[in-house]
């Protein structure tokens, strides 16, 4: 196995790897050391299959493994509960049962679809993500949160489920078009932000061009993934501490919801949630203006948004449907500083309000 680095996740229901490789190469050998398993079903949107199912399938017959695609509708707008329906159909008609495995093969669409019908098919099956996009990689595929999306709001039906392994295969990265590349930087940048000095720095010199070199992107994903994993194992459920993964989802996931998931990718809207929470935490806690233009020049670099043209009103009426917010109040996660984030932050409407109407006058 062409291995490029480790680490582990630890929690109260056991622990699984997360592996960074250069290609499928040794995927099959993992899946066996799983605890036997009857068949295996691989969960993947068509264009992801077009390009990485043969590999796939390639390398599971090399262990005797002949797996069964079930393809699903790509991106967030498809990620709905609706949509479940027609994949139970298909896993019941071709019988599986409680030893059967599900891999998840594709980006964060696709992985936190595919974790959500595994976690709730015949009350639970193993599953494995096997992510394709950076934002899988740094973000979706780690810490075992499975859900889809209900009219009013994302992410609204899920559970907590872990998988059995992470098998990251790098080489599918290099297919990543434009936005894709984008979106999973959002989510290393917010890992920066919450990691402190050594990471952010890392990014000040970040380019179009330098981001994508290997020993950089390994650097990023490892460091994102290690971060992750530390605070999944403190806390699995999200009963504290893992709340300060949401940095800039907030506002994130009201942009998404506003732009009835189009436009923007779900880093892109992410990116632009990183400012609005900058800003209010200039505003409520002193933090230092200074980190916010790091921030941007670092956004330029890589041509992420940073403001979107969006009344305000509006915005706060979608942030009411986030499912971190605590009877009618919304709550933030804010940082004191690089590396020290708040969660549970209840702030004000107008606050909000304010704070959206500065990040669009920002140039």
């Amino acid at each position: 196995m062409s291995l490029l680095a480790k680490n582990k996740v630890i929690t109260e229901t056991g622990e699984y790897e997360i592996l960074l490789t250069e290609n499928f190469s040794g995927l099959g050998l993992e899946l066996l050391k799983i605890e036997s398993f009857t068949k295996v079903f691989v969960i993947t949107e068509k264009k992801i299959a077009d390009l990485y199912y043969s590999e796939l399938e390639k390398e599971l017959n090399q262990v005797s493994i002949q797996p069964i695609p079930i393809f699903i509708k790509g991106k967030e707008k498809n990620k709905h509960i609706s949509q479940t329906y027609s994949v139970y159909n298909q896993l019941i008609q071709n019988q599986v049962d409680r030893k059967s495995l599900i891999l998840a093969l594709g980006g964060g669409v696709v992985g936190d679809f595919a974790g959500f019908i595994a976690a709730t098919i015949l009350r639970g099956i193993r599953y494995v993500q096997v992510p394709t996009t950076l934002l899988a990689c740094v973000d979706s595929s780690v810490g075992g949160k499975v859900a889809v999306n209900a009219d009013l709001g994302k992410n609204m039906i899920g559970c907590f489920y872990q998988p059995s392994l992470v098998f990251a295969p790098l080489h599918t990265l290099k297919t990543l078009p434009k936005k894709e590349w984008k979106c999973g930087f959002a989510e290393v940048l917010k890992h920066s932000l919450l990691a402190g000095e050594t990471f952010f720095n890392k990014l000040k010199n970040i380019t179009r061009v330098n981001c994508r070199k290997l020993e950089n992107l390994i650097f990023y994903i490892t460091e994102s993934v290690s971060l992750k994993s530390k605070i999944v194992s403190e806390d699995p459920k999200e009963n504290g501490k893992r709340a300060i993964l949401n940095l800039g989802h907030t506002m994130g996931h009201a942009i998404e919801s506003y732009l009835n998931y189009k436009r923007l990718t779900h880093g892109e809207a992410v990116s632009i949630g990183l400012v609005t929470a900058l800003i209010l935490s200039e505003n409520i806690l002193g933090l230092n203006p200074e980190l916010r233009e790091e921030v941007i020049w670092i956004m330029k670099n890589l041509s992420i948004p940073y403001k979107i043209k969006i009344d305000s009103k509006l915005a706060l009426e979608h942030m009411k449907y986030d499912k971190k917010n605590r009877g009618d109040s919304i709550q933030y996660v804010l940082l004191k500083a690089l590396g020290e984030a708040t969660y549970g932050n209840v702030v004000h409407e107008d606050e909000i309000m304010k704070a959206i109407e500065i990040q669009k006058q920002i140039k």
